[in-house]
């Protein structure tokens, strides 16, 4: 992304760059993704039984109107425009989605309610996806109007928290890890415990959401995502909340941890992989780390919320952003890893540097230290969400 694009975007994580759960996004040759990371997990995997869907028949209409809710700086703003003009549609394209958690309380009563909650697209992580398709919260896709669903690589066609497909597909993936200024620190880091020297005391930060602050601490305690308990995840947050009470750590965040990496008042931070590219383009000496222990990946999914008003609208969408040329075009922009197979391809034939950029297009060695998000029961993921609550004051 152009400095000048990035300038004004202060404000987030996705709005200095544009932010990771599944895994297995990579375009076509790194079709291995989740392979390597055992598979994108459930949120609510072993704690019920996943909502049978119905048969959705969305005819194709003229839809005057489409409103879509996602992460900040998330898109390229002229591919809205040209949504605009191909559909004879003006779509709200609102960048309102911080946080899982907080977006989800914002629309929950409506949900509850089985009200409109004034969108016809949203996106958000897999965990929360599978959140919401598990509660009947979202409303089943008219597959006949996507048919560039066939373009997601293999690994991404059928995850856990939506088995067929029938609910969801994917936007973007990415990566939750370490971002760091290599100046600030005085040394090149390599672990997670990096973020611990006490020569960087008030000048650390770790994100409010636990799946991937404590999530890379367990890494950090030879633990494994893919089969970690919940008092694992508490005994991370525990070693965080230590942290914290020695003043190591400057504050939690969203995805806005991002002015302060740029503007040096943060020298290590748990980070978003794609944040960490476009920060780059301002600041080139910004790093990326991948820990010795390994990482985190992640997805984001584009959901239609339950009583959309313009659900035939919202999978042209889905559909126009499966389209390879699209897809590259989008991937190029917010440099976050693409679920779409051919879209490197793509990208190689116009910036060979990009498609070789290991933070968007993955190689078999940051693959294998790769993990996917964690999955516990809803009641685990309340307790732990609680814990962590209390650590970082959310």
């Amino acid at each position: 992304m152009p400095p000048e694009r990035i300038h004004p975007a202060l404000l987030s994580r996705r709005e200095l760059l544009r932010r990771m759960g599944a895994a297995g996004l990579l375009a076509a040759g790194s079709g291995s993704l989740l392979a390597a990371c055992g598979g994108v997990e459930g949120t609510n995997e072993g704690s019920s039984e996943r909502r049978q869907v119905g048969e959705a028949d969305h005819a194709k209409k003229a839809f005057a109107t489409l409103t879509v809710s996602n992460w900040p700086l998330y898109i390229d703003k002229g591919q809205i425009k040209d949504f605009d003009r191909r559909f004879d549609t003006k779509v709200k394209y609102v960048e309102d989605i911080n946080d899982n958690e907080e977006f989800f309380a914002k629309v929950r009563q409506e949900l509850e309610s089985d009200r409109p909650i004034g969108r016809d697209l949203v996106v958000i992580t897999d965990w929360m996806a599978g959140r919401w398709i598990d509660q009947g919260f979202a409303e089943p896709l008219d597959k006949t109007n996507v048919p560039n669903a066939r373009n997601v690589v293999d690994t991404l066609k059928s995850p856990p928290f939506d088995p067929q497909r029938s609910y969801s597909l994917p936007w973007q993936s990415g990566m939750s890890a370490i971002g760091y200024d290599p100046d600030r620190t005085g040394r090149r880091l390599t672990s997670v415990e990096d973020l611990f020297d006490p020569k960087f005391k008030g000048r650390v930060s770790m994100l409010s959401d636990w799946r991937d602050s404590a999530g890379l601490v367990l890494l950090s305690q030879g633990k494994d995502t893919k089969n970690a308990k919940k008092d694992d995840y508490l005994a991370a947050i525990e070693t965080i909340d230590e942290q914290n009470r020695k003043g190591q750590i400057r504050r939690f965040t969203g995805n806005d941890y991002a002015k302060d990496l740029a503007a040096g008042d943060l020298w290590a931070c748990v980070a978003y992989s794609g944040d960490v590219v476009q920060l780059k383009a301002d600041n080139p000496r910004l790093q990326f780390l991948v820990p010795d222990e390994g990482a985190l990946l992640w997805s984001d999914n584009m959901v239609v919320p339950k009583g959309a008003e313009e659900p035939y609208g919202a999978e042209e969408w889905m559909n126009y952003f499966l389209d390879p040329e699209n897809a590259a075009k989008l991937a190029a922009e917010v440099n976050y890893v693409t679920p779409v197979k051919g879209a490197k391809e793509v990208i190689a034939r116009t910036d060979p540097k990009l498609a070789s950029n290991d933070l968007i297009f993955p190689s078999d060695e940051t693959l294998a230290k790769l993990h996917p998000y964690p999955a516990l029961s809803a009641a685990d993921e309340r307790e732990v969400t609680a814990e962590m609550q209390k650590v970082s004051g959310a």
